[in-house]
């Protein structure tokens, strides 16, 4: 099964959503799209231990390797998720007021009768700017926020969400570390 995952770019000045369809303006993005990307079919949903995949990255920012997509991408790109950029105020955890409308929409698609009672992985991820250890803590404090104002703000319960930070060690695009894709939060649907 091939990843549905729709990038969310806010940051760009146009708003764009670059997706595997096309782009869209950022207001087009639908709560139906997210449903469609995070929805588990009939053994789409693999097993997968955040806090072990938490503690890979945090091993790998520690000893400096390789940043490129590792062998957890092929795990992860098979199971049904959404990539999402979020605009947090540099080198912070504070979510933008303009990405609000994002995480609205994603906690919509969580209230639906379709992922109700799935669990789900909120990661945060960085490009490669700053520390790869600074990154890390920094892409967990920013998943974290997230989650916090899925639960707080839009009332998706908190046993439904566990946030983690991979920091700079998925990169989305290895070939430009730096790019505004590799900044994004990641949803992956683990099941129930």
């Amino acid at each position: 099964m091939s990843m549905k995952t729709i990038a969310l770019s806010a940051a760009v000045a146009a708003g764009l959503l670059a997706s595997q369809g096309g782009a869209f303006a950022q207001n087009q993005l639908t709560r139906n799209q997210i449903v469609n990307s995070l929805y588990e079919t009939e053994g789409t949903v693999a097993r997968l231990d955040p806090i072990a995949l938490e503690a890979a990255a945090q091993r790998a920012a520690a000893s400096g390797g390789d940043n490129a997509p590792g062998p957890l991408s092929d795990k992860l790109a098979g199971l049904p998720q959404i990539s999402v950029e979020i605009n947090f105020d540099r080198g912070s955890a504070r979510i933008r007021p303009e990405s609000y409308y994002s995480v609205g929409l994603i906690a919509d698609a969580l209230h639906t009768p379709y992922l109700m009672g799935q669990k789900f992985v909120v990661i945060g991820h960085t490009d490669a700017t700053g520390g790869r250890e600074l990154n890390f803590k920094l892409s967990q404090q920013r998943a974290i926020a997230v989650m916090k104002a899925l639960v707080t703000t839009f009332s998706v319960p908190t046993e439904q969400l566990v946030a983690i930070g991979l920091g700079e060690e998925q990169l989305q695009n290895p070939s430009d570390p730096y790019g505004a894709e590799n900044r994004r939060v990641q949803l992956i649907n683990i099941g129930q």
